[in-house]
C-alpha cells in the first residue's frame, strides 16, 4: 500500500490510497475541505514531515492568497494546528517551494521570499525572513537540511547555505554605493551563497544563450558541504546535471528531452539511476542519469502533468485532465542492455477538481514489495500460464521436458 497526499484549485487536501491486492485499487478520501473560499485557496504547495511524533505526521500547505498552513496527520484524520500570511506575496505571485525540516518550516515565492517558521509543534510560532532573487521558478531543500538551491527566470542554479542566509543582513541582489551610484553585485557570491552557476557557452552564433530554467531537485544526498549533485529543467526541454565541487557549468547538458514545450517537473527516483520527468505536452518518462537517455515512458497520458511523487513502490502524478494516476516504475537497464521491463498506469482516478500537486506520505511501513507483475509484465500470472501448459517432447530425444524444466528455459530466455 502507498498513501499520497494532493491539494487541488480549490484548496482541498485529499489522500490517494493505492494498494494491489485483489486488483488496482486507488481510494480517494478528503482529508481537509478547503472550497469555502474558492480558487483563492488554490494550493501552490504540499510538504510533509519526514518524521512521525505521537500526534502524528506534520504536513504544510501553502496557498494562492499567499497564506500557509500547518496540519498533524495521523491515519485518516488532519487537523489545522497553525495559520499565517506571507505578505510579501504581490499579486501575480505565487510560492514556488516548501519543505519541513526539523521542527521547522520553509517556504519561498517566486519573488524571493523566504521564509522559516519554527516551533510548529507549540501554540506560539517564530519566524525568521530573508530575501532572495526574484522570478524564480522553483526552491528546493537539501535532506539534511543544510542548504537550498533555487532557479528562476534568468536566474542560474544557486545552492545557500541556510544559516547563513538567514543570519544575513544583506539581501541578495543587494547593491553598493560607488561615487553616489549603485553597482549591482555581479560576480561575486552573495551574502549566504556558497555556489552558483555560470550560464552555458555562447550558441552557434556566438550569442549569449537566455536562462530560463523551469525546475529542479538535489539528485543525491550530500557527502560534503561544498558538494551537491542536481537536475535542473529549463524551459528548452533541455536536463542539465551540476555537480558543485567539479565545475560551475553542467557536467551534462542533455538537449532536446522534452517532447513538447519545456520540462514541467523533475524528480529524482527512488531506483540508482533514476530520474522522473514530465515535459508541458502529456509525456512522463523515466531518464536515466548516467547518459540522459529516456528509459521508458507512459503511454495514453491525455494531460499534462503538473507534479509528481515518486515512492518506494510506485509513482504519483497529477495532471491537468483532472485526473491522478498511478504509475509504476523500474530500474534503467545495465549499459549496454535494452530496457526489458518498463513502466506502466496501474490505476486512473478522476478527481472532480482540479488537482495542482501531489506528495507522497513518506509513511515506508505498510509499503509493498514492487513486483514485476504489478505493470503487467512478468510475475506469477505468467507462471500459471506455464504451468498450465502441457508436457510435450523433444522429437530430437526421449527426454520429456516437465515444468520445472521449462521455468528454467524462461528464466534463462530472459537474461
Amino acid at each position: 500500500m502507498a498513501r499520497f497526499l494532493t491539494g487541488d484549485e480549490l484548496g482541498n487536501i485529499k489522500s490517494l490510497t493505492y494498494t494491489s491486492v485483489d486488483g488496482h485499487k486507488t481510494d480517494v478520501q478528503t482529508l481537509y475541505d478547503g472550497s469555502g473560499s474558492g480558487k483563492n485557496k488554490s494550493i501552490q504547495a504540499l510538504a510533509v514531515a519526514s518524521s512521525v511524533s505521537e500526534r502524528g505526521r506534520v504536513v504544510a500547505a501553502a496557498h494562492a492568497d499567499g497564506s500557509a498552513t500547518v496540519f498533524n496527520l495521523k491515519d485518516s484524520s488532519i487537523e489545522l494546528l497553525h495559520e499565517w500570511k506571507e505578505t510579501r506575496l504581490r499579486a501575480g505571485q505565487n510560492y514556488v517551494g516548501l519543505d519541513i525540516f526539523q521542527q521547522g518550516i520553509y517556504s519561498c515565492t517566486s519573488n524571493g521570499a523566504l521564509r522559516r517558521t519554527v516551533n510548529i509543534e507549540d501554540e506560539s510560532l517564530t519566524s525568521q525572513t530573508a530575501v532572495l532573487p526574484m522570478r524564480l521558478s522553483d526552491w528546493r531543500l537539501s535532506s539534511d537540511g543544510s542548504t537550498f538551491a533555487y532557479v528562476g527566470d534568468e536566474v542560474e542554479l544557486s545552492v545557500c547555505d541556510v544559516e547563513q542566509i538567514f543570519a544575513s543582513k544583506t539581501p541578495p541582489g543587494a547593491t553598493a554605493s560607488v561615487n553616489g551610484q549603485k553597482r549591482k553585485r555581479r560576480d561575486g557570491l552573495l551574502p549566504g551563497e556558497i555556489w552558483r552557476a555560470r550560464n552555458v557557452a555562447n550558441d552557434s552564433l556566438s550569442l549569449r544563450q537566455p536562462v530560463h530554467n523551469n525546475c529542479l531537485t538535489y539528485i543525491m544526498p550530500s557527502l560534503s558541504a561544498s558538494q551537491h549533485h542536481l537536475l535542473v529543467g529549463t524551459q528548452f526541454g533541455n536536463v542539465r546535471r551540476y555537480d558543485t565541487r567539479s565545475s560551475r557549468r553542467p557536467v551534462a547538458d542533455w538537449q532536446k528531452v522534452a517532447k513538447t514545450g519545456g520540462i514541467k517537473a523533475v524528480e529524482k527516483g527512488f531506483h540508482e539511476h533514476e530520474a522522473l520527468v514530465t515535459d508541458q505536452g502529456s509525456s512522463v518518462f523515466s531518464l536515466d542519469l548516467r547518459n540522459g537517455r529516456v528509459a521508458y515512458g507512459y503511454k495514453g497520458l491525455s494531460g499534462t502533468a503538473t507534479s509528481l511523487a515518486p515512492s518506494p513502490t510506485v509513482l504519483a502524478s497529477v495532471a491537468l485532465d483532472r485526473y491522478a494516476r498511478i504509475h509504476s516504475t523500474f530500474p534503467p537497464a545495465e549499459p549496454g542492455q535494452q530496457q526489458e521491463h518498463k513502466g506502466g498506469v496501474l490505476d486512473t482516478v478522476f478527481m472532480k477538481s482540479t488537482p495542482t500537486v501531489v506528495v507522497w506520505d513518506r509513511d515506508s511501513s505498510n509499503m509493498e514489495t514492487n513486483t514485476l507483475d504489478e505493470s503487467g509484465g512478468d510475475g506469477e500470472a505468467e507462471d500459471d500460464v506455464w504451468d498450465d501448459m502441457e508436457s510435450v517432447q523433444d522429437e530430437g530425444s526421449d527426454v520429456e521436458v516437465d515444468r520445472s524444466k521449462r521455468r528454467e528455459l524462461k528464466k534463462a530466455r530472459s537474461k
